[in-house]
Formats: C-alpha cells, sequence, structure tokens
C-alpha cells in the first residue's frame, strides 16, 4: 500500500492553485465536469504523493489541514525557495524534547537542530487558508526506512549530488585499501543505494 493522495480543504480553488503551482509544484489535472464539482491535483517536487484540493471533494473546513510535512535535504535551502516563490516561511525551529515536535508552536527552540542532526530540524509555512504544511530536514536515513531494493532521485540535480557523496566517500576506500578499485561503478551503486536505504556502507 502506498500513500499517494492527501486531500487539502480550500475556499478558493483558483487561488490555491496559483498558490501551490507558484510553488514549482506540478499540475497534475484540474477537471470540472460541472459547476459543483472541481478536482485539482498538485504534486510536490521529487514527491510520490499528489495533493488534491477542489470544489466538493472534501467535508473538511477550509484550512483546517494540519501536520502535512514535505521532506526536505537542506532546510535553509528549502526556507529561502519557498521564499522566493512567496510562501512566507517561518523561521527554522527544533523541538526542545529532540524527538518530531509538539504541537502547534509548543517548545519550539530557534534554530537548527543541534549539529544539524537529521530527523531534528522543520519550518512551518501556510497556504492561504491556513493549511499548516511543515518542512523536515532529513539528511540521513534510519535504517530500514527506505526499501532497499528502491532507489531513486527525484531530480538531476539529486543524482549528481548522490554521485559526488560517492566519489567522496570511494576516494576514502581507496585510500584506506591503498588500491585503485577498477570496479568503482559497482561500489559507488552500492553505496548509493546504502545510503537511501540507511544500511551499511560497503567497505
Amino acid at each position: 500500500m502506498k500513500l499517494e493522495v492527501v486531500v487539502v480543504p480550500v475556499s478558493d480553488v483558483g487561488r490555491a492553485k496559483d498558490f501551490y503551482t507558484g510553488l514549482g509544484w506540478r499540475l497534475d489535472a484540474d477537471v470540472a465536469p460541472d459547476d459543483s464539482f472541481r478536482v485539482v491535483q498538485v504534486t510536490p517536487p521529487g514527491s510520490p504523493t499528489s495533493v488534491i484540493f477542489g470544489t466538493s471533494v472534501t467535508e473538511q473546513a477550509p484550512g483546517s489541514a494540519r501536520g502535512l510535512h514535505l521532506v526536505v535535504d537542506d532546510i535553509e535551502a528549502a526556507r529561502e525557495e519557498l521564499a522566493r516563490h512567496g510562501a512566507e516561511p517561518g523561521e527554522i525551529f527544533h523541538d526542545a524534547g529532540g524527538v518530531f515536535h509538539h504541537a502547534g508552536t509548543d517548545a519550539r527552540v530557534p534554530g537548527p537542530a543541534s549539529e544539524r542532526t537529521s530527523y531534528g530540524s522543520f519550518l512551518s509555512f501556510s497556504d492561504p487558508d491556513g493549511n499548516g504544511w511543515l518542512l523536515q530536514e532529513i539528511t540521513e536515513r534510519l535504517p530500514g526506512r527506505l526499501d532497499p531494493a528502491t532507489t531513486a532521485f527525484s531530480s538531476a540535480d539529486d543524482l549528481a549530488a548522490a554521485l559526488r557523496r560517492a566519489a567522496a566517500a570511494h576516494g576514502e576506500h581507496e585510500a584506506r585499501t591503498g588500491a585503485e578499485d577498477p570496479n568503482w561503478p559497482d561500489w559507488y551503486a552500492r553505496y548509493m543505494v546504502s545510503e537511501q536505504a540507511g544500511t551499511n556502507p560497503p567497505l
């Protein structure tokens, strides 16, 4: 089972469409078979899950969605991007408890997590109706969080960054072994898969 759609309640479909596509989210569909029913689907860059809003698609009150999380690998860069697109993101924070975050704004501590610990840094923003989104920075997955049989990259830039990390790690590998590795493509592949899956990298 895969979570593929999240429904967000909005009061003005056109305004919501402009907001989300203005963030650079892909417009997948805008279907209105009659005046009383309209479905708009957008997808954040690199996300396997899409967002749907529209007319007569949910009984939730507009603006009542909370705790919708988007995962990024660089929260500072993501904040700058949101600000450029007019989303008015809040400041980066971490939780006083050090585990996930409390509801609302309780126990928020300004600034990223200590040593930028993976899973620990957040920021929030809202759409025009007040639906609440959070960004969470994940730089290294805990073991077992991803299927090791599935490796995917959301863009050419993400793939290039993964290749650079693999190249740096491979350089350290060759320095440890004291020999050139003619099978470096295989080593790179194992390293990149293990990095995404949170398993032990090749030696």
